[in-house]
């Protein structure tokens, strides 16, 4: 099968290849590719800054994939040949709290990931792909979709009529936007761009702050909120950031940490975080379960998502290039194509 391989750190150290078409074990699907997406985590990981201790070499990168099992191992029960399906980031974690050593076994490393034409999955970690959506479309929710899910719903307990706040208009905060806006909750979005947020607008999104425009934006949110604040940030931005997070959600409010954009280190002012009683949580996409649960909705409320590209295969290269420049949802690379 052609594959992609991350021969060493840096993009130009990423190199297509034939190799040899796994087989299915116990219990594993082999999934014939259709679409895979990227995500910030793939980026860091070739680049290097992401665990580069933990990073095998050869690897096939990506971890979120949409396709078509085509063959089974033995004891195989939950799909079956001609299914489509998702892949899961965290293989093993399928219900409840995380194990310690959830990390060790996330697809697009350290194990392999599915940008080849074939990847192996365990029945247990796969994930029922959504009957609306192409493998394109579907390719987009391992990360990005149950992310925004996990840390609204399952995490933030989100209620209709509360608000969220959202930054940015990656594939995350897009998603959040869409999810929230369908449970009947009010979103306020931040970007550098005007454009994007009348685009995050059209989305779901009831106001949008232009943090360039506003660069003390929390005190925005707080106008926009009567002084209350948002019940549930998600920050993808991280560095010292995390500060006007705390400051633009609610007391005993929720700030969901979801990712690094701006930094994997910051310097947290306690005194808010002490008298505003805030949560600050951690959120390293879910379990599959959350993903089963998630999916439902998504087809219930017809959310589609939000795709700025599809390149070809053959076209990896330019994909990075592109999710380094910043997209407004998502990048994905069709398998077939």
């Amino acid at each position: 099968m052609k594959a992609w391989l991350l021969k060493d750190f840096g993009l130009a150290n990423l190199q297509p290849e034939e190799i040899a078409t796994p087989t299915p074990g116990p219990g594993e699907l082999l999934v014939r590719v259709g679409a895979v997406s990227l995500n910030f985590r793939d980026k860091a990981i070739v680049e290097g800054f992401y665990e580069p201790h933990l990073v095998p070499k050869p690897l096939i990168p990506v971890s979120d994939a949409a396709g078509t099992v085509v063959a089974t191992g033995d004891g195989v029960t939950r799909f079956a040949v001609g299914d489509r399906v998702n892949s899961h980031l965290y293989s093993r974690w399928i219900d409840g709290e995380p194990a310690a050593d959830e990390p060790a076994w996330c697809l697009g490393m350290p194990l392999p990931g599915g940008l080849a034409e074939y990847m192996i999955l365990h029945e247990n970690s796969a994930v029922k792909a959504p009957a609306h959506m192409s493998d394109e479309q579907a390719a987009t929710l391992p990360i990005a979709a149950l992310t925004a899910w996990y840390a609204l719903m399952d995490v933030g307990n989100l209620q209709p009529g509360q608000t969220v706040l959202v930054q940015g208009t990656g594939g995350v905060s897009v998603f959040a936007a869409q999810i929230a806006h369908a449970h009947g909750a009010r979103v306020i979005a931040t970007s550098s761009n005007d454009e994007n947020l009348e685009r995050i607008k059209a989305l779901g999104a009831d106001e949008g702050i232009n943090y360039k425009t506003h660069p003390n934006w929390s005190q925005k949110v707080l106008e926009l909120t009567g002084g209350k604040g948002v019940d549930i940030t998600l920050d993808v931005a991280g560095g010292n950031g995390i500060n006007q997070s705390v400051a633009a959600t609610k007391v005993a409010g929720l700030v969901a940490q979801v990712g690094f954009l701006a930094g994997q280190t910051s310097q947290l002012d306690l005194m808010p975080v002490i008298f505003r009683q805030t949560t600050l949580r951690g959120i390293a996409v879910a379990p599959r379960t959350s993903f089963d649960r998630m999916n439902p909705f998504l087809d219930r409320h017809k959310i589609a998502p939000e795709i700025e590209r599809v390149y070809s295969f053959d076209d990896a290269i330019a994909a990075f290039n592109h999710l380094s420049r910043g997209a407004f949802g998502k990048i994905v690379i069709s398998i077939g194509k």
